[in-house]
């Protein structure tokens, strides 16, 4: 199993991190304001826990995403 972890940075705005949350980790919008907080204030949090494959998908689905919109936040993986 692999995590998911987001990282930050000081220019994608929060509003964002919690719309990529709730859209590509399935969060509720309290939930992804919890991670969104954490990933701020301690500079990297995990969105998730999931196979290789999912979890670099999913990693993949938010970097392009977020490029697309001009942002540049990033995820990496994390043997769990």
């Amino acid at each position: 199993m692999y995590k998911v972890l987001m990282l930050n940075d000081d220019y994608t705005p929060m509003d964002f991190v919690i719309h990529v949350l709730t859209r590509f980790f399935r969060m509720s919008s309290e939930q992804a304001t919890r991670v969104m907080l954490h990933v701020h204030q301690r500079g990297v949090g995990v969105c998730g826990v999931f196979t290789y494959e999912i979890a670099e998908t999913k990693a993949t689905q938010v970097v392009d995403y977020a490029q697309k919109h001009n942002h540049p936040l990033q995820c990496t993986l994390e043997k769990d």
